[in-house]
């Protein structure tokens, strides 16, 4: 997997930015929308969000790439066959054939190249294509799913959040999408039912003293 600067800043549906790192770049991908319901989401119907997404993205900065509508399609059918087997992986259930050959294919084709500056830095080499970038993923998701984080693959554990992460803690104990949004909301959730149950407590002691 390719590791470098993690996490995307997402947005809540009330409009509170929050961070989140799913922990791979295959998995930042998934953020870009997908199949059925997930469309709406949708953000790779043109090279500028295609570019926006490889800005916000852990790749290294400098990436320089032209994209044509035509291009987008590829990056499309990687990333919702991403979406099945990052979730089959997360739970534990058979992953698709046709998911699978989908990425393979993708991996198949030459990756990003990279090269050396004269100051002894590394930079993207010219000439990076929409075809190396989806490579690149690609590989990265075969190094995830096959290594030894694949077993860590999680949704969150909100119930009316979905977003998928590799969990690369230490004690393999994440949860949540991210604490300040999926986290402090079960933690809100706790508090009022304890405070309910307390509540309810009190009033039925009343009742019976009454």
């Amino acid at each position: 997997m390719i590791e470098s600067a993690t996490g995307l800043t997402l947005r809540t549906p009330e409009g509170r930015a929050y961070r989140f790192d799913p922990g791979a770049l295959c998995l930042e991908l998934l953020l870009t929308g997908g199949p059925g319901p997930l469309a709406r989401y949708e953000v790779l119907d043109t090279p500028a969000g295609l570019y926006d997404w490889v800005a916000a993205s852990r790749l290294d900065p400098g990436l320089r790439l032209e994209a044509a509508g035509t291009d987008l399609a590829a990056v499309r059918a990687l990333r919702d066959a991403l979406h099945g087997l990052a979730a089959a992986r997360a739970h534990a259930t058979p992953l698709d054939p046709s998911a699978v050959e989908a990425l393979n294919t993708a991996a198949a084709a030459p990756p990003l190249a990279v090269r050396m500056t004269p100051a002894g830095r590394r930079a993207w080499a010219p000439g990076a294509t929409v075809a190396g970038l989806v490579s690149t993923v690609a590989r990265d998701a075969i190094d995830l799913f096959t290594g030894p984080y694949a077993h860590r693959l999680r949704e969150c554990g909100a119930h009316d959040c979905h977003l998928l992460f590799v969990d690369t803690s230490r004690p393999g104990r994440r949860r949540w999408c991210a604490m300040e949004r999926c986290g402090n909301r079960q933690k809100v959730r706790t508090h009022r039912a304890r405070a309910d149950a307390r509540d309810g407590g009190a009033s039925t002691a009343a009742a019976a003293e009454g």
